[in-house]
This record gives C-alpha cells, sequence and structure tokens, in this order.
C-alpha cells in the first residue's frame, strides 16, 4: 500500500452513543405530555389530605375554645378541677378525679383482658394456625370487631354483670359496675390487639425461627423467646392502640358501669366514666350554653390529652424497639 493512500476512519461508537437520547431526556419528554387522569386523581388525593387535616384541626379548636370558656366561668377553678375528689355541677363542684378514675380502673381492666387474650390469638396465627385456617379465623375477628358497642353494652349488662354476681355474691357486685364494662370493653380491644400483633410477628424473618429451631428450641420457646421480642414495636404499638380504644369508649361503660360519679377504688361498685358523662349530659335536658353543658368540652380536653399521651408513647415505644432486618 503506498504511502499516499488515504483510510477512512471507521465510525465512531462515542458519537452513536452521544446521539442516543439520554434517561433524563425521556424522562422529560414524558413529562411534557399531558396526563389529565393523573392530574385529577392527585388533585383529588390533595383534596382529602386538606379536608382531614382542617377537619380535625377545627375539632381540636372548639374542643379548646369551649374548655377555656369552661375554666373562665367564676364558678370554676383549674385548682379545683385537678385536685378535688367530688364533681357535682348542680352544687358548685368540679373535681375531675371521679371521671377519671372510673375511666382508669375500666381502661385497666380492659387490657387486663384484652392484650393476654389478642396476644396469644396473634401467637396462635401468626406461629401454629395453617394458611386456610387463619384466613378464616381473620375474618371472624373481623365480625366480632364490627358488633355495634351499644350491643356489647347490653352483653356487659345482662350476661356478664349476673355472672360476677353469682361468684362474687349480689352484695358484693352492684347491678352497675366497673368491673363488667371493663370486661367487655377487653373483649373489644382483643380484634385490634390480635391483628396489629399478627401482623408484626409475621413480618419476622423466618430465618430467626429456623435458627431457633436449629438449635433445639420448641416451638413455643420459638415463639415467645424468639418472634415475641423481635416483634415487640408492633405489639407494644398495639397495646397503646388499645388502651386509646379502651380509654374513649362510650357505649359500653354508659351502660353498664353506671350513671353518676363516685370516687372509688373498688371495682365492682357502680362508678361513671368521662365518657359516660359525656353521653348522659348531652342526651339529656341541659339547655345550650348551662354550665352542665359547657363541662361536656372540659372532659372531652381531658380525654383528648389523655389518648394524645398514649399516642406519643406509643410512637415512642415503637422507634425505641424497632427491629430492622435485611
Amino acid at each position: 500500500m503506498s504511502s499516499g493512500a488515504f483510510i477512512e476512519p471507521a465510525p465512531s461508537r462515542t458519537a452513536d452513543k452521544s446521539a442516543a437520547p439520554t434517561a433524563d431526556e425521556v424522562a422529560a419528554k414524558l413529562a411534557k405530555r399531558p396526563r389529565v387522569g393523573e392530574t385529577i386523581i392527585e388533585t383529588i388525593l390533595k383534596l382529602a389530605g386538606f379536608v382531614s387535616i382542617l377537619t380535625t384541626v377545627g375539632i381540636v379548636f372548639v374542643l379548646f375554645r369551649d374548655a377555656i370558656d369552661f375554666f373562665l366561668l367564676p364558678e370554676v377553678t383549674v385548682v379545683e378541677f385537678l385536685t378535688n375528689t367530688l364533681w357535682q355541677p348542680q352544687t358548685g363542684e368540679f373535681g375531675i378525679w371521679p371521671l377519671l378514675t372510673a375511666t382508669l380502673i375500666v381502661s385497666a381492666i380492659a387490657m387486663l383482658v384484652g392484650v393476654p387474650l389478642g396476644f396469644f390469638t396473634a401467637i396462635y396465627l401468626s406461629e401454629y394456625a395453617s394458611p386456610r385456617f387463619r384466613a378464616t379465623l381473620k375474618p371472624v375477628l373481623e365480625i366480632l370487631a364490627g358488633i355495634p358497642t351499644v350491643v356489647l353494652g347490653y352483653f356487659a349488662l345482662t350476661f356478664v354483670t349476673p355472672v360476677l354476681r353469682g361468684i362474687f355474691g349480689d352484695e358484693i357486685v352492684k347491678i352497675y359496675n366497673m368491673a363488667s364494662a371493663g370486661i367487655v370493653v377487653g373483649i373489644l380491644t382483643v380484634p385490634l390487639i390480635a391483628s396489629l400483633s399478627e401482623d408484626a410477628l409475621h413480618a419476622v424473618p423466618d430465618s430467626l425461627r429456623q435458627a431457633a429451631f436449629g438449635l433445639g428450641a420448641t416451638r413455643m420457646e420459638t415463639s415467645l423467646r424468639v418472634v415475641a421480642p423481635a416483634a415487640l414495636s408492633g405489639i407494644s404499638a398495639a397495646v397503646v392502640v388499645a388502651a386509646s380504644r379502651a380509654v374513649g369508649e362510650t357505649m359500653i361503660v354508659a351502660l353498664a358501669a353506671g350513671a353518676g360519679p363516685n370516687f372509688t377504688f373498688n371495682p365492682f361498685q357502680s362508678a361513671e366514666t368521662m365518657t359516660g358523662y359525656m353521653v348522659r349530659i348531652s342526651g339529656g335536658d341541659i339547655s345550650y350554653g348551662s354550665i352542665d353543658y359547657q363541662s361536656i368540652f372540659a372532659i372531652g380536653l381531658v380525654v383528648f390529652l389523655l389518648t394524645l399521651l398514649l399516642n406519643i408513647i406509643s410512637a415512642r415505644v415503637v422507634r425505641r424497639f424497632r427491629e430492622v432486618y435485611e
């Protein structure tokens, strides 16, 4: 080949690649295309979120506004409200403790009933039940959660109370008592605790179970000593959410616990909870703007703050005990 011959250079692959559109250019072209359906859906979702936030803000605003109006009345003082053990608005006695102690006692009894039943139900569903039986039992629990609380209130009054009176005696157990209301509220929280705890247990990786079995652990030991501690954050959150549900329960305690404030720690005595008082006053012939009517908002504020405290505790517990597995 002569030295003067001209050799045509091969086409550059780099030039071909630079000619092809990049990922950013493709994304930009796709973004410029009009998507009316997605825009409408996104707008509806944003609107729903804003409506939810505004509704919550409006409820809290009305609650605080009317509660402040109650505490500004000359008959009421914050110190008396927080320290007095007598609640009789007709005579000017506004002590929150009779209503608060009844609420806490009913909620404590409910947790003593609901937590063991819900936890062991979740253990069975997650670790023992077959997939077919689990698919059958979970809807049954959801049906239990769907029973109206009015029906459960009459169940507490007409079934649980006679059983307790038959065991402990009619003189000890009153017809309206906190124990029967707490037991049935605990039954009400069982589906909530079982469902949330089962989800937390089911999310634990099977590798932990297989490792425990490989070390010779039984299924019960694996469930209680390996799987349950690994799902502690979810189980704790379920318990706190159920406690909030018990504090805010209304119809069961209104029908079964009693209709009069009573500062007592005896669960077999009649006592009125905060939500029961709100139902009784709002459903009676109380005039708008009266001191009895305005006291509802002060009681509602206490219930709101109590449930808010439980939710804050739940969030802290979840962050504290959360386990992340790969």
